[in-house]
């Protein structure tokens, strides 16, 4: 029989983690399938290991996509599932409110997803959904905001373009272009790193500064 924790063992090998789980039911985007996994980057490890990859390697574009399709695309096809990645549409498929149905991530101060184990840094790389309908953990019973006194990813944008009140993504991209914007482009978003959970995460610099340049070419 199928269970959560052999599934995170297979994509544990891949430095990839189980950000959480759900059970879908009639009605839902996922009309007949059981149970929707999501997953993310395992840390330590999951930089160089991907990085290491023939996606990486070949020169083509998308070379994370093409990775995580590749990878999850296999899985699911072995548990007799489906994989589902953000990159998929229009229209694309509700990863956020999914996220939030695990009860391993929530809504933070700044409005970003933070997650139980990744904190501000909690990026999905693709889910899978498949007909079991599994038997789930029970999660954490509050975001980890909650016990975080100092919240300090409430002031840590240093252009002040991502705050509780509004994201104003004209004067990151205008901070960016600033030799005081380097910091956030070769280590990672400040209010991102801001964030207890995410300080122990660890995640490397070196995958912040990629997607970094991404969002900023």
């Amino acid at each position: 029989m199928t269970t959560l924790a052999a599934i995170a063992e297979r994509a544990a090998a891949e430095r990839l983690a189980v950000f959480g789980a759900l059970h879908q039911g009639a009605g839902d985007e996922l009309d007949g399938a059981g149970t929707l996994i999501l997953f993310g980057p395992g840390e330590p490890g999951f930089w160089p290991h991907l990085t290491s990859q023939p996606e990486w390697r070949d020169g083509a574009p998308d070379p994370i996509d093409r990775w995580s399709k590749r990878v999850l695309g296999g899985m699911a096809r072995d548990l007799g599932g489906r994989a589902i990645f953000p990159s998929d549409g229009p229209p694309y498929p509700p990863f956020f409110r999914w996220a939030l149905g695990t009860g391993r991530a929530w809504p933070s101060p700044v409005q970003l997803l933070v997650h139980d184990t990744a904190g501000l840094m909690v990026s999905y790389r693709g889910a899978i959904a498949i007909p079991e309908r599994l038997t789930l953990p029970d999660g954490p019973t509050a975001a980890p905001c909650k016990d975080c006194a100092a919240q300090p990813c409430r002031t840590a944008c240093p252009a002040a373009a991502l705050t509780p009140a509004r994201y104003d993504v004209t004067a990151c991209h205008a901070f960016l272009d600033t030799g005081a914007g380097q910091d956030c482009l070769s280590r990672g978003c400040s209010v991102r790193r801001a964030c207890p959970v995410s300080d122990a995460y660890g995640r490397l610099a070196e995958q912040s500064a990629y997607h970094m340049r991404r969002f900023h070419p």
